[in-house]
């Protein structure tokens, strides 16, 4: 399974805000912090925003906040609101006829596959956002934070 480009955003935003929870934080600064694109951060925060995980405050003063502690956030919780399909396969999805594959309604692959899914997602709705900003992620962000303010 490998989730997309827009869930891996998604979880960097999520870190960044977490290292930086006494401030408010632009979308520009975590895009200039990842080096990734500002456009596309935008679409993924106002997900996450709209599910809860990031509050925003517009505005001269503005800026970005997790909209909960980050014991609350659970990692699963995050692929869900971001992945749009989690089928591994295409027998997997809401119409299995788009498939095309003839073994639909009797395959053993595809019950293994579903108790795959189910097992990984089992283990990121154990996990936190809390549990995976650790000192050594809170270390890199901070010295990034330190380059960008001390740029002309």
């Amino acid at each position: 399974m490998r989730l997309t480009l827009y869930t891996d955003y998604a979880f960097r935003s999520l870190i960044y805000l977490e290292t930086q929870k006494d401030r408010l934080v632009s979308i520009g600064e975590i895009a200039r912090v990842y080096g990734i694109s500002e456009n596309h951060l935008v679409k993924v925060v106002h997900r996450l925003g709209r599910h809860g995980f990031i509050k925003t405050l517009r505005g001269r003063n503005g800026g970005l906040r997790l909209g909960k502690n980050s014991e609350d956030i659970y990692l699963g919780d995050i692929v869900r609101c971001t992945e749009d399909d989690l089928a591994l396969v295409g027998c997997m999805r809401k119409d299995e006829e788009a498939s095309g594959c003839i073994l639909v309604g009797g395959c053993r692959l595809k019950q293994t596959l579903l108790k795959a899914r189910f097992a990984f997602m089992n283990v990121l709705d154990e996990v936190t956002l809390a549990d995976v900003t650790a000192p050594h992620e809170r270390k890199v962000l901070m010295q990034a934070v330190q380059e960008l303010s001390s740029e002309p």
